[in-house]
């Protein structure tokens, strides 16, 4: 469709559907037709008007399974109504063009994507790792022109980078493909651009949920293609929205923080002669007690107890999903979340109790919930984000009371979306 028709199309308000069944949030239409309309017009100053399709990829929150995956465990995921968007052109070229909101236009040829190491950790690398993704799994690339911008939150823990994988991977599915890509394999080819190309060795985790959709559920002690399965669960049919607080905390020197979860509750499983806790249960920890606390710790053998917990959680969670039940689903939310605080223990850096955003964070929601909703810490911990299932009719004054302890604009009301990575029009 040519962009001149699009732009007329959201000016008079055609596309208010297509985006409500997008975005859920009736409050944020008007915002997203005006990005939308800028985003064309950005495309159309910087290649030209002309034909153009439009792709959308949402950014993900982790849902329940606070450190469980690297333990080959389960977790429960979801993509959020923040998502990145490209307004994408055919090319009669070899070359990749993107111009993401904010940066230099990045090129590249489609006959030329070999990794380059000075290219880790650049948006270049994630483009080029998802088109030599694609290619070695027998898809086909080729050149195009896309204008991209993203209102996935950089550091609190929805995933921008995945998002924009996603994307690609979205893109390279309809333009060349005849949409083919499925979402697993989409992840796969994100996970692989982040691996090899950015260098970064994340799981699939983010991926997974970014190209999915709605709730996904992921079971790592499985083989790939039976570990995945979307949860079709309407929760602003119950009223409730998922809330996402950035508490100002820094993640600097925190890298060793991270690698104690991990590390201990690996110390824990070598005691049974594991490599991971994935299989032992809690009655397997109470009969080694003594020599678990010798060899690795009281607090490695805390962390093995939440990991123990919180993966049966996790399944309680989803059964809760499946069985339309929300009070059950939510009273697990709120136990997973006391059990990140007590036992796995990664809500604040003992090193620095001086500051403690997530510990507070989380006794200023407890005090604006009251029943009205539940909260616990959002992804790694110790910095960053807290998250909270708010009722509806709570929204409001639960914004007001943590913009006001942690800044305008620190707490983002989300809805869960139904849809992974999409072709819009």
């Amino acid at each position: 469709m040519n962009t001149k028709i699009i732009l007329d199309k959201l000016k008079s308000k055609e596309c208010e559907d297509i985006l409500r069944d997008i975005y859920v949030d009736e409050n944020v239409i008007p915002h997203q037709t005006d990005r939308y309309i800028e985003a064309v017009k950005r495309f159309e100053d910087i290649y030209g008007e002309c034909d153009v399709n439009i792709y959308s990829a949402p950014g993900r929150s982790e849902v329940c399974g606070n450190h469980t995956d690297h333990q080959r465990g389960h977790i429960l995921a979801a993509s959020v109504n923040l998502d990145a968007i490209a307004i994408v052109a055919e090319s009669d070229d070899d070359l990749v063009r993107v111009v993401s909101d904010g940066y230099d236009m990045i090129s590249i040829d489609v006959k030329e994507l070999e990794k380059d190491q000075k290219e880790e950790g650049s948006t270049k690398a994630l483009i080029k790792g998802v088109l030599a993704g694609a290619k070695q799994r027998g898809y086909k690339i080729g050149g195009f022109k896309a204008y991209v911008t993203s209102e996935v939150l950089i550091g609190a823990g929805l995933s921008s980078s995945a998002a924009f994988e996603t994307l690609i991977a979205t893109i390279i599915s309809y333009m060349f493909n005849d949409g083919s890509l499925d979402a697993v394999t989409n992840a796969v080819i994100g996970q692989y651009a982040e691996n090899v190309y950015f260098n970064k060795p994340c799981g699939l985790m983010d991926q997974m949920a970014c190209s999915v959709g709605n709730l996904v559920y992921v079971d790592f002690d499985k083989p790939l293609e039976s570990a995945i399965e979307k949860i079709d669960f309407d929760l602003n049919r119950h009223g409730y929205s998922l809330c996402i607080t950035d508490t100002k905390g820094s993640h600097a020197d925190l890298t060793h923080e991270y690698a104690a979860i991990p590390d201990e509750m690996k110390k824990v499983a070598a005691c049974f002669s594991k490599d991971v806790l994935r299989g032992i249960t809690f009655e397997d920890i109470l009969s080694k007690m003594d020599e678990l606390r010798e060899k690795a710790g009281d607090r490695a053998v805390l962390r093995a107890i939440h990991f123990i917990n919180e993966d049966e959680r996790v399944d309680k969670c989803v059964s809760a999903l499946k069985n339309d039940d929300i009070d059950t689903f939510l009273d697990n939310i709120k136990d997973s979340g006391n059990s990140s605080f007590k036992f796995l223990q990664n809500v604040y850096c003992s090193k620095d109790t001086m500051h403690q955003n997530v510990s507070l964070a989380l006794a200023v929601s407890e005090a604006l919930l009251s029943d009205n909703g539940v909260c616990r810490v959002h992804g790694g911990g110790f910095a960053g984000t807290i998250q909270a299932f708010v009722k509806d009719s709570a929204v409001g004054s639960y914004l007001e009371g943590m913009d006001r302890v942690f800044g305008n604009g620190a707490c983002k009301v989300l809805k869960i979306r139904k849809y992974g990575g999409i072709k819009l029009m």
